[in-house]
């Protein structure tokens, strides 16, 4: 592990998923409502081959990158649901219908989202047209 700190290392994980166009893209801040885990990263995909282009980013570009591996992995792309646990952040990549049936931002309801800033996006944007 290269022992990034937990919230930078969520929101690098969701910027990844969104880099594939993950979907409804959450994170929760569970640190004080878990014992296993800071973060929650939960996105959805529409597809087996967009399930996979999300969980790809984010695996080639932590290790490439940050040298930061998936302590476990479980779940499977054909099962909907892939689960990427880099200790101090969980990362759940999950089909649309596979999210919606098992509903975990009503599971852990009392944790707090992270609000990503959007003003770097706009910033790039501006950038790019001129």
């Amino acid at each position: 592990m290269g022992g990034m700190e937990a919230k930078k290392l969520a929101l690098l994980c969701r910027e990844l998923a969104e880099n594939r166009k993950a979907e409804d893209i959450v994170l929760l801040d569970v640190h004080e409502l878990s014992s296993i885990t800071d973060y929650f990263v939960v996105c959805s995909g529409t597809s087996e081959p967009h399930l996979r282009a999300i969980a790809d980013e984010i695996l080639t570009k932590l290790e490439k990158d940050h040298g930061e591996q998936p302590r476990a992995r479980d779940g499977g792309i054909a099962s909907g649901w892939l689960v990427l646990d880099f200790f101090d952040v969980i990362v759940h990549i999950m089909h649309t219908e596979t999210r919606r049936r098992y509903d975990l931002e009503a599971l852990w309801g009392d944790a707090p989202q992270v609000k990503v800033k959007k003003a770097r996006k706009k910033a790039a944007s501006k950038a790019s047209t001129a």
